[in-house]
């Protein structure tokens, strides 16, 4: 049997009993936490877990599905997921190619960012399609996202934009010798979000006449969600920019332009700004 484990967002043991009671069955568990991280040690959940666990990189995740399916219609194979098994679009694929070997396989879920968002107050049922916000290079800066958000608030619906991670990415330089040389972890920060957000505002600014967002847009900054140090801040898309949330994993929304009086009166606690009848 194949199992794909959601572990949730804030330690090792967010787990839940069925899911830790399968761990401790298999004859191989792997981690993967390239899609997202959790915060606490690898050592620490092999303590939690008593069992040894075995670290899927991006490469064997992405390229190495049959390695890890190996075996797993003759025994009990698990991948470990920060979140829910579903929260990437990546863990499908896995499913996909068990039923293609005809492995049975069985899914453990657990809570994502896409549920765990509503800490903030906003209602989820309110929230329109999700967007990716990607780190920006000297030669890259997409911005087709920012159309998502401007339907997203045209339908006055609020948007989750989730920041990017690096973890092993190869350096451009050892693509070129084609040895492999990895860049330090990154992790994006809703500054740096905002700081980009921004960008592309006072881009649309100067080509038509731009109505979606401006630097006093209302924003919501998630930090370590789940987490015993989790943070939230409510502020302007222009104070944003520069709001320190501390360490990984961040996220960003982009609320509607009219809340329910409910999500106000819960998000006033964390804003830095009145905000009745607030309205950009």
């Amino acid at each position: 049997m194949f199992y794909l484990i959601g572990l949730g967002l804030g330690d090792l043991k967010d787990i839940t009993v069925k899911g830790l009671e399968i761990v401790k069955q298999c004859s191989r568990v792997y981690l993967e936490m390239y899609t997202s991280i959790l915060g606490c040690s690898l050592e620490d959940m092999q303590e939690f877990y008593g069992r040894p666990l075995l670290l899927a990189d991006r490469d064997l995740v992405e390229q190495g599905a049959d390695e890890i399916l190996a075996g797993a219609g003759e025994s009990d194979v698990a991948l470990l997921v920060v979140g829910d098994p579903f929260g990437a679009t990546t863990h499908t694929d896995f499913i996909l190619r068990a039923k293609e070997k005809n492995i049975p396989y069985k899914v453990v879920h657990n809570a994502s960012i896409m549920n765990a968002v509503g800490c903030c107050g906003l209602q989820l049922y309110k929230f329109g399609e999700t967007v990716s916000i990607p780190y920006w290079d000297e030669t890259w800066k997409p911005d087709s996202f920012y159309d998502k958000i401007k339907l997203n608030r045209l339908h006055n619906m609020h948007t989750l934009c989730l920041l990017d991670i690096k973890v092993k990415e190869p350096t451009p330089e050892s693509l070129m010798r084609k040895r492999k040389e990895y860049m330090p972890p990154r992790f994006m920060s809703v500054a740096e979000a905002a700081h980009q957000l921004l960008a592309i505002v006072e881009k649309k600014d100067a080509l038509e006449r731009n109505t979606v967002l401006n630097e006093q847009s209302l924003c919501v900054g998630l930090a370590r969600v789940g987490q015993e140090s989790q943070q939230i801040a409510v502020t302007t898309l222009l104070e944003m920019r520069s709001t320190d949330m501390g360490g990984p994993l961040h996220s960003l929304i982009i609320p509607a332009k009219e809340m329910h009086p409910l999500e106000v009166e819960f998000l006033q606690q964390y804003a830095s700004l009145k905000l009745d009848d607030y309205n950009h």
